[in-house]
This record gives structure tokens, C-alpha cells and sequence, in this order.
């Protein structure tokens, strides 16, 4: 996976997850919410249903009250009891019924082939004992009882809520219930609407979470785009100047070579030549062509010391040999012998053993450094110093020149060439460069980060 992928997939993947999180919390509570309210809304028709049941049993209570309350129990009168429950009927399933206290239907208008049997033993098809649960209840002074019995309007068994009351003077037990699959209906149905409720809400949740992550998506895209142009753009000039850097190198070395080394060499050969020339005349030719020669050794060791100040300048192998405090060291006595200004360095801290990158970076800084203070600075003294302390190294290059303005110098495109190598070489190794630059002189500060 490539970097800015990685970017746009940490930047839309905590959005997605506190989304996800959001959408559980919400339906959590939308179904908490839907349970709660369809609890109230069962309770608040189920009390409604239970005052109805109550009202109607009053009703027939009092409809029968004088023939109860006559002290009459002949066939007559417990007739037209039966007669008045019967004619008592309220829609198309409302109605009355009436058993003994032994299970016994005395009266029943809508299924009136039950009129006659005992059925203390009939069971509805979960198994519950149906009549003897209603005996029991009037037993009991009376109330309500849940059961399923046969819907006379749909001849299919239904949920009931039944009310019954004894009639102790002649062993009856009267009742009369609703069913309640039309609850059960509008329970079902509000059911349905809160889930589709829930339902919508998840599909916001979701188009809202695709439209933020594409958001992003395009959002980071179209930074990475910005960055990389951006990025192009500085590799580019990095680029350039790195090309331009290695032919001034180049330049210098072509003119060290040829203005030094080649003329010397010709110098050399031209001698050795006529050495030569002298060797096959007389004696005293002879004695000028060892002194010919002689001049030649010393040319030659004026040639090999200028090879070695050229491959110093190009890379010193007391770098390599013996480390970074070492090549300062013998830097600034270098500084000191061949220029006007003097270097003093000092090295603190276990600052041996560093890695070969810092090394050379650190060293490439303070090469910079001085001779941009020789030229430029017209200082008087330059301090040189490398401190490490814990997992940090830390360059100082100090003058008491007459200072400068890091940001203009760093800003001009023809000028600040050294402090942008300076700069890039810093970051090269994750290092940061500081530069404080007064009247009163300019202090230059390299920090690295390096581990155990």
C-alpha cells in the first residue's frame, strides 16, 4: 500500500468506525425506545379493554339483578336469566355465556352445541385446562382471565381476555370476554412501523458514512495530488542544484588539476627531458642534469602533497580512520593554518562511534560553516564545538563577525546556496538546523537524534 493510501485509509477509517459506533448506539436506543413504547401503548389498550369487560359485566349484573335477588330458583326464572345473558350481545363477537360450577355450559349464543356438556376437561392448544381456569377465577370472587377460544366471526382460535363473576345463589359462573388478536394487530402494525423507522435511519446513517468517506477520500486525494506536484516541484530543484553542486565540484577539481598538478607535471617532464640530454654529455653536464633531477624529487613531493589536499577535500580518510571529532580537529587546525582566523574545537560527550551518514553530514555542515564565515562573516574567532547528550548530537559552529539575515540569504535565488545544501543535509537524516545571526555574531546549531 502506497503512503498516501495508507494516509486516506487512516483518515476514513476512524470516521467510518465512530459512524459505525454512532449507527449501533442509535439503533440501540431506537429499539430500546420502540420496546418501551409498544409496552405502553399494549398496557394502555389492554386497561381500556379491561374497563370495557368490566362495564359490560355490570351491565348484565343488574340486568338479572331482580330475578337473582327474588329468591327464586325454579326452571322459570333461571330461563329467563339465561334469556335476558343471551339477548345481551355487544358486535359481532361480544356475548355472554354461562357455566355451573362443575364445568358445565348452561348457555352459550354463539356456539350453542356446546349448551349441555361438561367440559371442566377441555384444554385449548397450548394445554391449559380453559374452563376449570375460569371456575377457579369466579371461585376467587371473580376477574379476569387470559384463554383462546374459538372467534365466532373467523371460526379460528384467538387470544381472549375474559371477565367472570360467580353467581352464588344459583352455582353460576357469567362471563363474558373480548378477543384480542385486533391488539395483537395493531401491536404487529406499530411493530412494522417503528422497524421500518429504524430501517430509514440505518440507510441515513449509511449514505451519510459513504458521502463523509468519499468526502475524505477526495479530499486527501486531491492534498496528495497538491503535495506530490509540490513535492516534484522541490525534488526538481533539489535536483538542479545537486547537478549544479557537482559540476562547480567539478569545475574546481579541472582547475586545481590543471593549473596545479598539470603544469607541475610539465614543469617535471620537461626537466627529467633534458636530464636525460645532460646524462650523455661531459661532467659538468652531467652534474647539472642530478641537479635537474634533484629539482624534479622536490616538485614531485610538492605534487603528491597537492593529490592529498584535492582527495581531502573530496572525502578526508581521518573520517573514516578515526571518526568525526578527529576530521573537526584536524579541520580547524587546517582553517587556522591556512587562513586569517583562527578555529578552537572542542568535542564533549561520548561522541565516537557515530553512524557513517551523521558522520559525514555533520562533517559537510561544518566545512560549509567555516568557510562561509571566513568569506563572508569577518570574523575574528571561530568556535567550533560537537556535544552529544543522551540520544542527541549536537554541532556548533560560532563567530563574532558582523552577522546576516538567514531568511533573506535562504530566500534568494542567487545567493544562500550553502545554506540550503546546509539545510537539506540536516533533514537528510532527520536532523534540524538553527541559525541565530546578529551584530554581534552568528551561531549555528546542527542537532541529530541518534540511538544507544
Amino acid at each position: 500500500m502506497k503512503l498516501r493510501q495508507k494516509v486516506i485509509f487512516l483518515a476514513i477509517a476512524p470516521l467510518l468506525l465512530a459512524l459505525c459506533a454512532i449507527a449501533l448506539f442509535v439503533r440501540y436506543q431506537a429499539a430500546t425506545l420502540a420496546q418501551q413504547q409498544r409496552a405502553t401503548i399494549q398496557q394502555a389498550y389492554l386497561a381500556s379493554k379491561e374497563a370495557e369487560l368490566k362495564h359490560y359485566v355490570a351491565l348484565a349484573t343488574h340486568s338479572v339483578a331482580h330475578l337473582v335477588e327474588s329468591g327464586r330458583s325454579d326452571p322459570a326464572t333461571l330461563d329467563e336469566a339465561k334469556r335476558i345473558l343471551s339477548a345481551l350481545s355487544y358486535g359481532d363477537d361480544g356475548y355472554f355465556f354461562i357455566y355451573d360450577l362443575h364445568g358445565k355450559n348452561l348457555m352459550h349464543p354463539r356456539q350453542p352445541e356446546l349448551v349441555g356438556h361438561n367440559l371442566w376437561n377441555l384444554r385449548d392448544a397450548n394445554g391449559a385446562p380453559t374452563v376449570q381456569r375460569l371456575i377457579e377465577r369466579a371461585n376467587a370472587g371473580g376477574g379476569l382471565e387470559r384463554y383462546v377460544w374459538i372467534k365466532p366471526s373467523t371460526s379460528k382460535p384467538a387470544p381472549k381476555l375474559g371477565y367472570v363473576v360467580p353467581i352464588a345463589r344459583w352455582g353460576w359462573m357469567m362471563g363474558t370476554g373480548i378477543y384480542l388478536d385486533d391488539v395483537d394487530a395493531a401491536l404487529a402494525k406499530i411493530d412494522a412501523q417503528q422497524s421500518h423507522n429504524i430501517e430509514r435511519t440505518m440507510q441515513w446513517i449509511a449514505a451519510l458514512a459513504i458521502v463523509s468517506a468519499l468526502l475524505v477520500a477526495g479530499g486527501g486525494l486531491a492534498l496528495n495530488i497538491s503535495e506530490l506536484r509540490v513535492a516534484d516541484a522541490k525534488l526538481r530543484a533539489l535536483a538542479q542544484r545537486v547537478v549544479e553542486s557537482q559540476e562547480r565540484e567539478r569545475a574546481r577539481l579541472s582547475r586545481d588539476l590543471h593549473d596545479g598538478i598539470s603544469q607541475w607535471l610539465v614543469s617535471i617532464k620537461l626537466q627529467i627531458e633534458a636530464g636525460i640530454i645532460r646524462l650523455a654529455g661531459n661532467a659538468e653536464q652531467q652534474q647539472q642534469a642530478r641537479g635537474s633531477f634533484e629539482r624534479t624529487a622536490g616538485q614531485l613531493n610538492d605534487v603528491l602533497g597537492e593529490v592529498r589536499r584535492i582527495s581531502h577535500d573530496l572525502r578526508p580518510a581521518i573520517l573514516d580512520d578515526l571518526g568525526l571529532a578527529a576530521a573537526l580537529d584536524h579541520l580547524a587546525h587546517e582553517f587556522t593554518e591556512g587562513g586569517a582566523v583562527p578555529v578552537g574545537f572542542r568535542a564533549d560527550g561520548a561522541v565516537a562511534g557515530l553512524p557513517d551518514v551523521i558522520n559525514t553530514a555533520l562533517f559537510r555542515i561544518a566545512q560549509e560553516a567555516l568557510t562561509n564565515s571566513e568569506r563572508h562573516a569577518g570574523a575574528r574567532r571561530i568556535d567550533l564545538s560537537l556535544a552529544r547528550s543522551k540520544d542527541q548530537v549536537v554541532l556548533t559552529v560560532a563567530d563574532d563577525g558582523r552577522g546576516f539575515d538567514p531568511e533573506a540569504v535562504a530566500g534568494n535565488p542567487q545567493r544562500g546556496i550553502g545554506l540550503r545544501n546546509m539545510l537539506e543535509r540536516i533533514e537528510a537524516i532527520g536532523g534540524q538546523l538553527r541559525i541565530d545571526s546578529s551584530a554581534a555574531g552568528t551561531t549555528l546549531r546542527a542537532s541529530v537524534a541518534v540511538r544507544r
